[in-house]
């Protein structure tokens, strides 16, 4: 795919989606990386669910941290792997108050040595509560790079290098959240809507539907 399908794909998404959000429900860039964690192999409809009960008791690291592994999986029980995720979370609530004032660190380093925290949500938490210019590759960013061909790679690391590389410099800082709202809504797993997708002329997708 050349620069210029390139910047016509982002202009069009911008242009439909000018401010484009996470659909995970936060306050604080603490209650972010929680959900974040909270997340993984959930969807996130079902974490705010759970999140808008937890969070009003514990908008802290402090207050989280006090109500121990059990009181926190019986706020988060709904959630998948919701045992380890309670426990890696209590830990990252210690390890935030102990080495961080409480307070959520800005760089990649520091947030991938906390219980829990891989690549890709420090990518989501430096991006979206600290508007750094990062790129967090999940399944659904990983689809469409490669089936559009806008970053095609074989592993998430590779991707995540190639659109830092090719995706607009004006249009990188949103990217993600554009990305990834159109894998889940649009260029879905198993069958995209390539009748209804914003994109469809310039994607080099060689096995188009019409599904609406």
């Amino acid at each position: 795919m050349n620069a210029t399908k390139r910047q016509e794909i982002f202009r069009r998404l911008h242009e439909d989606n000018p401010e484009p959000k996470t659909e995970l429900a936060y306050g604080s860039a603490f209650e972010l990386l929680i959900a974040v964690i909270l997340s993984a192999q959930s969807t996130d409809v079902g974490v705010n669910k759970a999140t808008a009960k937890l969070f009003p008791v514990a908008p802290t690291p402090q207050a989280m941290h006090a109500l121990g592994v059990e009181g926190l999986s019986s706020y988060i029980k709904t959630i998948g792997l919701y045992n380890s995720k309670a426990r890696n979370v209590i830990e990252t609530c210690r390890l935030l108050v102990e080495r961080h004032d409480g307070q959520v660190p800005q760089t990649r380093e520091a947030l991938e040595a906390l219980p829990g925290v891989g690549r890709k949500t420090a990518n989501v938490v430096l991006n979206t509560a600290f508007r750094q210019l990062t790129m967090a590759v999940d399944t659904h960013i990983f689809r469409v790079s490669n089936r559009t061909g806008i970053a095609p790679g074989k592993n998430v690391v590779e991707v995540e290098q190639k659109l830092m590389k090719f995706v607009p410099r004006a249009y990188l800082l949103d990217s993600h959240h554009w990305l990834i709202l159109h894998g889940r809504y649009v260029c879905q797993a198993r069958k995209p809507r390539c009748g209804s997708c914003r994109i469809e002329d310039l994607c080099e997708y060689k096995h188009k539907t019409s599904d609406d």
